[in-house]
């Protein structure tokens, strides 16, 4: 049902000990991309790490030579190709900065950055996604999130610079009333955010994954003021609009479905996969996949009913859900001593294909058969039934 096409990796990286973080495909799905970093705890801000690209098109590839390298002086934690540029990729950085690359240019890939100014994060960015202008949908900006608890749009601008437009802050006194929170430690008011994903119906909606536990969901058009004494230059606002029943622990990873517009997935470090409806609290279903973190889960691009998760103790593991809502359709073993795999993606152009990172510093590309990538007579309509079952 699975099989691996492609062991990747780059060599000096993993002499170093570096860690996938992060995997990205591009936009004509034949280039996928890794960060390389550290996920474990310790102060990476000044690691000199490494973006890799393999473009799996190309004749004669070799799986430890990448077809671009970037030197980044600080771990990368999180990569997001550009929608519509093949070759450009957006990264965010332990150290809270935001950059784009174009890897199609060796000698000087930088193309545009934060900068450390009042307006960046000052804590480790965990995901970066591009979004459409609100005006110009042909025009992207880069949303990034960061556990300094700030969700901010950047714009790029002349002179290698990405400036900030539009910014968010999540601060504790103003988080919806249905969340059972604990005391703030060591006095703090932001809450940490992990991990976001953007709505496929509604474009100024998104939800994110926070280090309390409980996803958020949250809106762009949000116009109240955020409580907060943090320094920018544009006015931030406060984006959450209803709390989601917690985890037992941080939320590492979350997805919102392409085929329904309620339904999302989170994953976090207390082993459990979620699916929510946005319209109440509690998950409609909590699976425990794993005795240890889990770090990511996608839902499939194709498939309605179909979700890949990627667990601490070194397995991908695919669920379909028409065949069972209890346990996964096929446990891929990616890491033979049970290293985590801190990262999937689907590739939505070649849609058999799921790359997934690990703490080897490796990222394998999986073929998946067509079972998975093949929609069934009544998918969409069981995943509308789905949707409607209220948690008991």
């Amino acid at each position: 049902q699975v099989s691996c096409l492609y062991t990747l990796c780059y060599p000096p990286a993993q002499g170093q000990g570096l860690h996938v973080t992060s995997i990205s495909w591009n936009t004509t799905g034949s280039v996928v991309a890794c960060a390389y970093g550290r996920l474990d705890d310790g102060d990476w801000s000044t690691l000199k790490s490494f973006v890799c690209a393999w473009n799996l098109d190309r004749r004669g590839l070799n799986p430890q030579q990448p077809s671009a390298v970037v030197e980044v002086p600080s771990a990368v934690l999180c990569l997001a190709f550009h929608p519509t540029q093949p070759s450009h990729v957006a990264g965010g950085l332990y150290s809270g900065e935001v950059l784009v690359w174009d890897m199609s240019r060796t000698e000087d890939p930088l193309l545009w950055r934060t900068g450390l100014t009042d307006d960046t994060h000052t804590d480790p960015v965990y995901q970066v996604v591009w979004r459409p202008e609100p005006r110009h949908s042909h025009r992207f900006q880069v949303l990034s999130v960061a556990t300094d608890g700030k969700v901010l749009l950047w714009q790029a601008v002349g002179a290698g610079r990405l400036q900030l437009t539009q910014g968010f802050a999540l601060a504790v006194q103003q988080l919806p009333r249905s969340t059972k929170l604990k005391k703030p430690s060591r006095g703090e008011t932001e809450v940490g955010a992990t991990a976001v994903a953007f709505s496929s119906f509604d474009p100024s909606i998104f939800v994110l994954g926070t280090e309390g536990g409980f996803p958020l969901k949250c809106s762009l058009a949000a116009e109240e003021m955020a409580l907060t004494r943090m320094p920018s230059s544009v006015p931030l606002r406060a984006p959450a609009q209803f709390a989601f029943s917690p985890h037992g622990g941080p939320v590492y990873s979350v997805s919102c479905s392409p085929f329904h517009r309620n339904l999302f997935l989170s994953a976090g470090t207390d082993g459990h996969i979620h699916l929510y409806s946005m319209l109440q609290a509690p998950p409609l279903i909590s699976l425990q996949l794993s005795h240890k973190y889990l770090f990511a889960v996608r839902w499939s691009p194709v498939r309605p009913l179909v979700f890949a998760a990627a667990s601490g103790e070194g397995d991908v593991q695919l669920f379909d859900l028409q065949k069972s809502s209890q346990k996964p359709t096929v446990v891929i073993k990616q890491t033979e001593d049970e290293s985590p795999v801190y990262c999937l993606e689907f590739n939505s152009q070649q849609t058999g294909l799921l790359a997934a990172g690990d703490a080897k510093g490796t990222v394998k590309v999986w073929q998946l058969s067509t079972e998975f990538t093949e929609q069934g007579p009544r998918e969409t309509e069981d995943l509308d039934h789905l949707a409607v079952e209220v948690a008991t």
